[in-house]
């Protein structure tokens, strides 16, 4: 019927009625009159809208306009979007049974369904029996001393251990008297600001962990961006910065946004270190972790004396497990042993023995390994989502690491995390991560962690995510 503008399939026909009218933008008049349809009950739950670029060619709008309006909507709970089903008036939305009834919208979940926040292994992968038998073997063969205080710079067991496995994965050229044992890259921060070998102006990548430059800013550290794109930190431009002579990077796998730092930029900055007499802090984020290829050398490996190279087992463990380590050129190890302290609450005894006997077994390697393909395949799984549900949506920085970032159309970041909160999802914009002075010149995106849900509950995770993302 040429007046009817509800089709027999349920679908909006080209006479949606709506009155563009009142106060505010195109954007906030088109939301307001969507959401009135729905209240009175002219748009059913499950009725299915028109496609935007239809609706804003019917309506004489821009087409980012219509977008952003449904992009809200979905946010909000009013409207639900599917790849293959369009954009739909949820099935919770329903009309209020009276014009007295007060409207009430719909509540927020208070806790997530699903965890997929960046940075967080597979709780329930811990290796629990390798762990306890390694534990026996330790303390059965630790001698007496171990139980007596200890000394700040770690125990030589785990120092040892961990300057053969970390100079036949990664490439780190250090001997055990250059290896300061800390409770994860935080810890290692604190120590190297306190001892001064961080101070005044530290330059550090454009996007990365608020929490770490919160913990340079309480130490009246100030950093600097540095601008990033496909190769990782533009460290070409170290140069430029004034009264710069220390950077902290993420070469392996930059955070967030992924990806190596490339051949030439990782010479380039120990160039720039060499002449300025300066120094590269470099965090080993996800180097465990890499998949479609032979993982990357650690940038120590140029210049030991140049690079202070820090990791922990916060990934490839747990971060329940409060131990990492710092490999320091030989000159700064007294330094950060006197911050350090005699009575200061270092990582536990026992824990450093276990940790030692479970690399030198190999049980370390193992775990490594068997996570390597279980992470992999969750990033296929991942990716081949996207494919059948979302093709539109890029996922980027997947060749290592526990997340990838998803690439969204300009102007929908804020709207489709609010979407995916509906969705009983937790995770974070892209936008969350950068620098409070690097310029918001990036595409919008979600950072999206794909180790933290149980093998169970994957799917279901995934199946949520697909829902929130908009559409094309």
């Amino acid at each position: 019927m040429a007046d009817s503008w509800v089709n027999s399939e349920g679908s909006i026909g080209s006479d949606l009625l709506l009155e563009l009218a009142g106060p505010g933008s195109r954007r906030a008049v088109l939301i307001r009159a969507l959401r009135e349809a729905v209240r009175d009950g002219r748009l059913a739950p499950g009725t299915r809208l028109p496609p935007y670029r239809s609706l804003a060619a019917d309506l004489g709008l821009a087409r980012n306009t219509v977008a952003d309006a449904y992009a809200e909507l979905v946010a909000e709970g009013w409207l639900t979007a599917r790849q293959g089903s369009g954009t739909r008036v949820a099935r919770r939305a329903a009309p209020v049974a009276s014009a007295r009834t007060p409207h009430r919208a719909p509540h927020r979940p208070a806790e997530p369904v699903h965890d997929l926040r960046q940075g967080q292994p597979d709780a329930g992968s811990f290796p629990r029996s390798a762990w306890l038998a390694a534990a026996r073997r330790a303390l059965n063969a630790a001698p007496n001393d171990a139980f007596a205080p200890g000394d700040p710079q770690g125990r030589t067991e785990l120092r040892h251990a961990l300057a053969d496995y970390l100079g036949r994965s990664r490439g780190v050229r250090t001997t055990p008297d250059r290896i300061v044992i800390c409770s994860g890259f935080a810890h290692a921060l604190r120590l190297l600001t306190a001892c001064g070998v961080v101070r005044g102006r530290l330059a550090v990548e454009a996007y990365g962990l608020p929490f770490h430059r919160s913990v340079l800013e309480a130490a009246a550290v100030r950093t600097v961006p540095l601008p990033l794109d496909a190769d990782g930190a533009r460290t070409g431009e170290l140069t430029g910065l004034s009264g710069v002579r220390a950077v902290l990077l993420t070469p392996a796998h930059q955070f967030p946004t992924g990806g190596p730092l490339g051949p030439e930029r990782r010479a380039a900055v120990v160039d720039w270190a060499r002449s300025r007499d300066g120094l590269l802090v470099e965090d080993d984020y996800d180097g465990e972790f890499r998949y479609d290829r032979e993982p990357v050398g650690a940038v120590q490996g140029l210049d030991p004396d140049r690079v202070l190279y820090v990791g922990s087992v916060s990934k490839s463990l747990s971060p329940a497990v409060r131990l990492g380590w710092m490999v320091l050129p030989e000159r700064l190890v007294e330094r950060v042993l006197t911050a350090k302290g005699e009575r200061e609450a270092w990582a536990s005894v026992p824990d450093q023995l276990t940790l030692a006997e479970l690399i030198a077994s190999g049980h370390y390697d193992r775990h490594v390994r068997r996570m390597r393909r279980t992470y992999r395949d969750r990033r296929d799984r991942l990716v081949a989502a996207l494919a059948a549900r979302a093709p539109h949506i890029t996922a980027t920085g997947i060749a290592a690491g526990l997340h990838a970032v998803l690439r969204l159309p300009p102007g929908t970041e804020r709207s489709t995390v609010k979407a995916a909160t509906w969705q009983g999802l937790a995770l974070d914009g892209l936008d969350a991560f950068r620098h409070p002075d690097a310029p918001a010149d990036a595409p919008d995106g979600l950072v999206v962690g794909y180790a933290t849900p149980p093998d169970h509950a994957f799917g279901a995770a995934l199946e949520a995510l697909c829902r929130a993302l908009p559409p094309a």
